[in-house]
């Protein structure tokens, strides 16, 4: 059997998340677009905080495993990335039909494989002899970065902006996720 490249891998990730963001999208509507930026952040933060203490801990008392909260963490960042774009909505009538969250969900995680496509690259496949756990680390360093950059009124003096960041917690989720689907 021929091993799958990572950019087919990125695609049975992207067809698992989607397919869950497309279900909410359908059960719940976009009441998300609410969030304002540091709720969405605090949503994010929540899961991959999960993750970290069931590591440390080795086992969780909720029977949920990890695998929905980096399917969790993907969904929020496209959905923080949705909310960059647009802005929050302050009204129900500035929601959005389901069919255009999803398409709009949908191509920010297409930046997100071409981001990934490239650096991969560059780094030459270097996440693969990381451990799953530094990728939890990095995710959560980078949603401390997000959490500054807020504080800072979304300005930067020198480093990349908040969508770069939410685009690299995508990334590192996702060679999470492969990595258990590995094991």
């Amino acid at each position: 059997m021929k091993k799958m490249t990572t950019s087919e891998e990125f695609d049975m990730v992207f067809e698992k998340c989607s397919d869950i963001f497309s279900k909410k999208a359908l059960d719940y509507g976009t009441a998300w677009r609410i969030l304002r930026p540091a709720s969405m952040t605090d949503q994010i933060y929540i899961k991959a905080q999960r993750i970290r203490s069931i590591e440390q801990k080795g086992e969780a008392l909720v029977d949920e495993g990890v695998i929905p909260e980096y399917i969790g963490i993907i969904n929020y960042s496209a959905m923080a990335l949705i909310q960059l774009e647009l802005g929050v909505a302050n009204t129900i009538e500035e929601l959005m039909p389901a069919e255009e969250a999803i398409e709009r969900y949908k191509k920010q995680l297409q930046a997100a494989k071409d981001l990934m496509c490239n650096k991969n690259h560059d780094y030459d496949e270097a996440w693969r002899k990381m451990r799953r756990s530094s990728l939890t680390d990095i995710i959560l360093m980078k949603l401390l970065r997000i959490k500054q950059i807020e504080d800072n009124g979304g300005e930067t003096v020198i480093s990349e902006g908040l969508d770069a960041n939410y685009f690299d917690i995508i990334n590192y989720a996702v060679f999470a996720l492969i990595k258990l689907y590995e094991e």
